[in-house]
């Protein structure tokens, strides 16, 4: 895993925000309530833009891999995260438990997962197709988990206004990228690179606003750095258990080995790109909104690395 240029901004706007909480906290000059909702709908216009409809079609046949895929991301996962929410709560704090199974309930990535299952010698229709499917069922599936488990923790969600707010800012702007596509593809493709380099430095400015209403409220105060080691345990154990049930039920399955790979790259992974915009509709002024995204951010790097190393294991097999 090569500690890229985005991985380095995303400490250096946590250690921001600790620095200078106010520009980026409720009320500061940045006006982080009108510049996050532009963001987030810049991010989606743009993962929209570059969402290729016709990868859905090429691999849409090979329904086993799919429920498989889809079951990882939307419920096994989200399952363990009820778990840990009942294990943990004598010795962990409710925000970070709340950030775990944020994490869990968020659906899976699209650039990495088609990346990693390439470069293993995967079947690559079949990420593409998931990959895509999981980022557009995520948008009901993932405000829905969230409604239910905090309700279930006596911090209820209100979910009609997320699921408003969510198709204004998420949905409206995604089906624009879409519909702009038979004009913008070519000019899309040319400037793929400044592209992404928008969108991640959107992501970044979303991270710092993130951190400083929370470090504005004192909320680090209360919590040394164990938070990150324990983060970091608790994100490594959920990649473990994940990457195992893949295995084993692709196997059980009698899955081809394309097909296999293809099951635990996406169905172990989980999306920043969309977690940390959705995680401002969601939770809106939630004073611990740093603390939440902690888990999603450990699991980023995490999930790459082992990634990496996988899908260099699988690409030698003979």
């Amino acid at each position: 895993m090569k500690f890229d240029w985005f991985l380095k901004g995303m400490i250096a706007a946590v250690v921001l925000a600790f620095v200078f909480p106010q520009p980026g906290a409720h009320g500061g000059f940045l006006h982080p309530e009108v510049l996050n909702k532009v963001g987030i709908a810049l991010v989606f216009y743009l993962n929209g833009l570059s969402l290729s409809m016709a990868s859905l079609r090429e691999g849409a046949t090979r329904w086993r891999v799919h429920v498989l895929i889809q079951l990882s991301t939307f419920l096994v996962f989200p399952l363990l995260g009820l778990g840990l929410m009942q294990i943990g709560q004598d010795w962990m704090s409710p925000d970070m438990l709340l950030g775990y199974f944020y994490l869990c309930a968020l659906p899976s990535t699209v650039s990495s997962s088609v990346a990693l299952t390439a470069a293993a010698r995967g079947n690559v229709p079949v990420a593409l197709f998931n990959a895509t499917l999981s980022a557009l069922m995520g948008v009901v599936l993932t405000p829905l988990w969230m409604a239910w488990a905090m309700g279930h923790e006596g911090q209820p969600l209100d979910v009609w206004p997320v699921v408003v707010d969510l198709l204004i800012w998420v949905v409206l702007p995604l089906m624009a990228g879409q519909l702009s596509r038979p004009w913008l593809t070519v000019w899309a493709a040319r400037h793929k690179t400044h592209i992404m380099r928008v969108d991640r430095w959107t992501i970044l400015t979303l991270v710092y606003t993130s951190f400083s209403d929370s470090v504005q409220q004192g909320i680090w105060t209360q919590y040394g750095g164990i938070v990150l080691i324990q983060s970091l345990a608790v994100c490594g154990l959920l990649f473990f258990l994940v990457f195992q049930f893949t295995q084993f039920s692709a196997r059980l399955m009698g899955l081809p080995d394309e097909d296999r790979i293809a099951a635990v790259l996406c169905g172990s992974k989980k999306t920043l790109a969309s977690g940390i915009p959705m995680a401002h509709l969601i939770f809106g002024a939630h004073p611990a909104l740093g603390l939440i995204l902690i888990p999603i951010m450990l699991y980023h790097p995490l999930q790459l690395a082992l990634g990496g190393v996988l899908s260099q294991r699988w690409a030698a097999r003979v």
